[in-house]
């Protein structure tokens, strides 16, 4: 371990004393926090309108869909939920490498770690595609085998074909926004998907007349892509302005360590994700296996359009502390991180009672957004006060989801999900749907128990944490790269000085 890594500096002292500072003085505590959600309100604030506004691009989607008749519809919401499991979802995780690493290095100043990182992730994404873009030419197959109507099946796949593009964009797209929110700059990139989101009607309306289904699948990697372009121009920008990094280079020193810390970071983030995300998507699953499972399906979908609405906040609330943890880690400040966590944590808190009393509140009005079937409405109003009690637990849990992050343990989540999920949401779930003959209720019920055991191993796991230690590792991680980079000049100089001095006693 570097020299750096082992002994910190007098800033650290000074950060570390903080704490006891605080707990002598209410009014000194009361200050910490109040800056702390202060730097973190300039974070999320735009992190929030980005995430709304891919809200509002997927219900546009939806709408246009629905102008085309019943059975696009029915086949491109399908497709597009296979393509969100099967896909994005993958790529999303494995970006989430991209939090510790750029985030840690961003906090030590190591700006060459930052840029190959940046450039490893969007290699490691353009290949993972290739697999995904096969699948999602075999869809019909697939969806077929699990029972899926033929008619239907064929127009998930040819929505997902003509979706393929947005493989690629992506796999650009969630590196930049990465690379960018562990900088703690997002103002740029709520204005570039707000911009993106103005085109996306226009598009739309073109290639819809234009393409039919067709159209509206490439309409969604068009709007992505103006996304790309927007941020890849503010990153140029930024990269030649003030400190001009990138004459600091690092974008191809990639080495067997750092590729294997990517892949495993990237793995562990990528099966945290998608746990999270296929228990939702097994839900809808088991519910269409209920008595009535037309009018369950409906109200289920109606109901998780409003929980996507909330997961706008939560992933805002995730990236934000993830954000602040790995920074303040990369800089060698571990009582910052650990204040960085709790107020987080308290604001998680604190957002989930509010969500889950919007929820409530709104409960009356939802239903008759989406449908006018009288079944589905009071159905829709009776299960959002379920889904209000799941709220109260989703918001700190996705807080702690980003905790974990920036302290680059992925895992701890990955266990907590895997406890929480699928030993026991899931099968109680079934339990109290099937067996005790509670339906859509029992799954709701299931949910909020598995989704409440997940919190509470995750805070278990993440109150464990040594945020010294992890100081320490962030340090080792952060400067072992620059010191073998300084390393390397120093033996170039040393061996042109000697060629020197060769030529000089030849001559």
């Amino acid at each position: 371990m570097s020299p750096a890594a082992s002994k910190p500096d007098k800033t650290t002292q000074d950060a570390s004393s903080s704490p006891s500072v605080a707990q002598e003085c209410p009014s000194g505590l009361v200050k910490l926090v109040l800056l702390e959600l202060n730097i973190q309100r300039g974070i999320a604030i735009p992190l929030m309108v980005m995430n709304l506004a891919w809200f509002a691009k997927t219900a546009i989607t939806t709408a246009f869909l629905g102008r085309l008749g019943e059975l696009n519809l029915a086949g491109g919401a399908l497709g597009f939920t296979f393509a969100n499991v099967t896909g994005f979802s993958v790529l999303n995780g494995l970006c989430g490498a991209m939090e510790p690493i750029c985030g840690q290095a961003y906090g030590a100043k190591n700006f060459r770690l930052l840029h190959k990182t940046l450039l490893m992730t969007i290699l490691l994404l353009l290949v993972s595609t290739l697999p995904i873009s096969f699948l999602w030419l075999n869809i019909e197959k697939i969806l077929i085998r699990f029972g899926q109507q033929k008619d239907i099946s064929v127009v998930a796949r040819t929505y997902a074909k003509y979706l393929i593009p947005d493989l690629v964009v992506a796999s650009f797209l969630c590196p930049l926004k990465a690379y960018l929110s562990s900088q703690s700059i997002t103002v740029p990139t709520m204005f570039s998907s707000a911009l993106a989101l103005a085109f996306h009607i226009p598009v739309n309306m073109v290639l819809t007349k234009a393409m039919g289904l067709r159209g509206v699948a490439m309409a969604v990697w068009i709007t992505d892509l103006i996304f790309v372009v927007l941020l890849g121009i503010y990153v140029s920008i930024l990269e030649n302005r003030k400190e001009s990094r990138w004459k600091e280079g690092g974008w191809w020193d990639h080495s067997i360590e750092t590729w294997i810390t990517l892949l495993k970071l990237s793995g562990s983030c990528c099966f945290y994700t998608c746990l999270e995300w296929w228990c939702y998507e097994i839900l809808v699953l088991l519910t269409g296996h209920l008595a009535e499972a037309k009018q369950a399906v409906g109200v289920l979908t109606v109901v998780l359009n409003f929980d996507y609405l909330l997961l706008s906040v939560m992933l805002t609330l995730a990236t934000c502390v993830s954000t602040r943890v790995s920074n303040e880690l990369g800089a060698n400040r571990a009582a910052q991180a650990y204040r960085s966590a709790c107020v987080s944590l308290g604001g998680g808190i604190l957002s989930g009672c509010m969500g889950s009393s919007v929820m409530v509140g709104a409960r009356g009005i939802w239903g008759p957004l989406f449908s006018n079937d009288k079944g589905i409405i009071r159905g829709v109003k009776k299960k959002m006060m379920l889904m209000a009690l799941v709220e109260v637990f989703n918001f700190p849990l996705a807080v702690c989801g980003g905790i974990v992050r920036g302290t680059a343990r992925p895992w701890l989540g990955l266990y907590a999900n895997l406890g929480g999920f699928y030993l026991l949401a899931l099968p109680l779930g079934v339990v109290f749907a099937f067996k005790l003959h509670l339906g859509l209720s029992g799954l709701l019920f299931g949910l909020a128990i598995g989704i409440f055991a997940c919190l509470m191993l995750i805070l278990v796991l993440i109150a464990r944490i040594n945020w010294d230690e992890e100081a320490r590792k962030a340090q080792a991680l952060t400067s072992s790269v620059q010191h073998q980079e300084v390393f390397d000049e120093n033996e170039r100089t040393e061996a042109i000085e000697n060629v020197k001095s060769t030529t000089r006693s030849s001559i």
